[in-house]
């Protein structure tokens, strides 16, 4: 497995400080971020998912916890929007050129509007898919707020 991506190569590229931990990926798994936090041995908690959505059909990236679902009514208020909704698995990998299980919010090949769930911010470090199945980064969530021009907002139900 690469741990070059181009989402490490965005990081990187940003001046932002990480790490690189690869897991053993499981494709059946039913919740993919709870499935990485255990495979790392992390609290849930600091394992945060990509989720791809619309809001009011335009294209957005959440990150939140990987034991949290996301809030569409939420979601749909932090951009100032009307209505949320999760995008198709193969808009998202057609936006992203990530697949779904991989997507980073880092080096996508669209720059979307990003938000990340308030309460994230609070923890020291956090990770964040690195942009391939079974790779994530660990850094500082301010430090993914600031290299995503991400809002914080409360995203989650």
């Amino acid at each position: 497995m690469s741990k070059t991506t181009r989402a490490t190569q965005a990081l990187a590229k940003a001046g932002i400080s990480f790490t690189v931990h690869s897991y053993g990926y499981d494709s059946g798994a039913e919740r993919v971020g709870l499935q990485a936090a255990e495979a790392l041995g992390e609290d849930p908690s600091r394992v945060l998912k990509t989720l791809m959505a619309e809001v009011d059909g335009k294209p957005v990236c959440c990150i939140v916890p990987s034991d949290r679902e996301v809030s569409m009514k939420k979601l749909a208020a932090a951009f100032r929007g009307k209505s949320a909704a999760m995008m198709k698995p193969a808009d998202a990998e057609r936006l992203t050129g990530y697949h779904v299980g991989g997507i980073s919010p880092f080096g996508q090949r669209k720059i979307v509007p990003t938000a990340i769930e308030e309460a994230a911010l609070s923890e020291a470090l956090v990770f964040i898919n690195g942009g391939q199945r079974g790779l994530q980064v660990r850094l500082a969530p301010k430090d993914a707020q600031a290299a995503l021009k991400a809002i914080a907002a409360p995203l989650v139900a």
